[in-house]
């Protein structure tokens, strides 16, 4: 997976749709193999990431919570952590 696309799933307070948008773009960023569209694109690519943001948060309201939900701050510290770790190679 993209590292730039973050779980959304199971946090205290919920996803934005700030959130769930900045994903949906880097999806299709993604995907495209292109961070910014050609003028003859934009369209087509405004239009996957408005459709893939819609299908995104109706599945994080669909989803069931199964654990206690995470804490933003220390997710953020892990991944520091890891970030950390991975580099310092």
């Amino acid at each position: 997976m993209c590292r730039n696309i973050r779980p959304l799933h199971n946090f205290a307070p919920p996803a934005t749709p700030d959130e769930v948008h900045a994903a949906a773009v880097q999806y299709v960023r993604k995907v495209s193999g292109s961070p910014k569209p050609a003028k003859d694109n934009a369209e087509a690519f405004d239009r996957a990431v408005e459709e893939v943001a819609a299908a995104t948060q109706r599945l994080l309201d669909a989803l069931v919570a199964h654990g206690a939900p995470k804490d933003r701050e220390v997710e953020a510290a892990k991944a520091r952590a890891r970030a950390a770790e991975r580099y310092a190679r």
